[in-house]
């Protein structure tokens, strides 16, 4: 029994819960690395126009998106510490005398 190829809204809908699974990882590398696949797997079968690949590549994604959320699931369990890149950076302005200061300019008082 043939089944209908699935609708554009269910492809997005399927590309967003990649990427919403990809951004779940704890890990900065696993994230950036399957935010980055996803994005390129979607991207390759764009213009994918037969109904039946189109058939098999989402049921492909689906069995795909089934094995990163349970790979997301072990990467929490098992965080470890941010690294250098995820962590925020306070910038504090206005602390010397530099040409800011000299020229006036950047909000500086004189």
């Amino acid at each position: 029994m043939a089944t209908a190829a699935p609708t554009k809204t269910q492809i997005r809908a399927l590309y967003s819960s990649f990427i919403r699974t990809s951004r779940s990882f704890a890990s900065y590398n696993f994230r950036t690395y399957f935010i980055r696949n996803s994005q390129e797997k979607f991207r390759a079968h764009l213009q994918e126009k037969d109904p039946q690949r189109v058939t098999e590549l989402y049921n492909q994604a689906l069995q795909d998106l089934a094995l990163l959320k349970r790979a997301a699931v072990v990467n929490r369990l098992y965080e470890g510490p941010k690294l250098v890149v995820e962590k925020p950076r306070i910038i504090v302005g206005g602390g010397g005398a530099g040409m800011e200061a000299s020229a006036g300019g950047g909000g500086q008082p004189v």
